[in-house]
């Protein structure tokens, strides 16, 4: 469950994640207490992942009917958000709860245990979780569409930073120490261009 539209969990964290992983948690259904205009857009705007998307199934509880059936329906007044569902995430097979994780009663806003990994650990402890990716491109360059097309092909959900008005070519060397296009982080790490990227993905394939 997503308290709030625009919230910097939700929007930052909560969803994306289960985005990333949504070929390793299928059928995920995410419940906001929000009136469904204003889901409607955050989930076109913000998430890329509105009704129909195939990713995601999205349901509003405007007026708390099922979060206060759920007891977890908490006064957010002091906030200014009025009635809202206390954070959570749940596996629901045919019809019937099977898991629920409940973030525990702290100030705020806490966010430790309805995450998409957690989630994803409870239905198989065995998953592993793709690290985030982050690939420098710039328009044009059939090694960066190489590059993209390995890390689709393994089911990674990357960011793209590409060449234009505020991204040059020392900013590429700044960030990674070379000058040629595409640069590939992964985990934090850098792997480098196209042929290192390939390169990185068979020397794991072998291991």
């Amino acid at each position: 469950m997503l308290p709030g539209a625009y919230t910097p969990t939700c929007s930052s964290a909560h969803l994306p994640r289960y985005n990333e992983l949504r070929q390793r948690v299928q059928g995920q259904w995410c419940g906001r207490d929000r009136l469904p205009v204003g889901q409607r857009r955050f989930c076109h705007e913000r998430m890329e992942a509105g009704p129909g998307s195939g990713e995601h199934h999205f349901a509003s509880d405007g007026n708390g009917e099922f979060t206060a059936g759920m007891g977890l329906l908490v006064d957010k007044s002091s906030l200014g958000f009025g009635k809202r569902s206390w954070r959570y995430s749940m596996l629901v097979r045919n019809g019937v709860i099977e898991k629920m994780f409940i973030e525990p009663e702290k100030e705020d806003d806490p966010f430790e245990v309805s995450d998409a990994d957690t989630m994803l650990k409870y239905i198989n402890p065995k998953a592993v979780a793709p690290e985030p990716a982050l690939i420098f491109t710039k328009p044009g360059c059939p090694h960066c569409a190489r590059a993209k097309a390995l890390l689709d092909s393994r089911g990674y959900r990357y960011s793209e930073i590409s060449l234009g008005k505020h991204i040059t070519s020392s900013t590429l060397r700044a960030v990674s120490g070379s000058g040629t296009w595409p640069q590939v982080f992964i985990g934090g790490k850098l792997i480098g261009n196209a042929d290192a990227l390939e390169a990185h993905f068979a020397a794991r394939k072998a291991a």
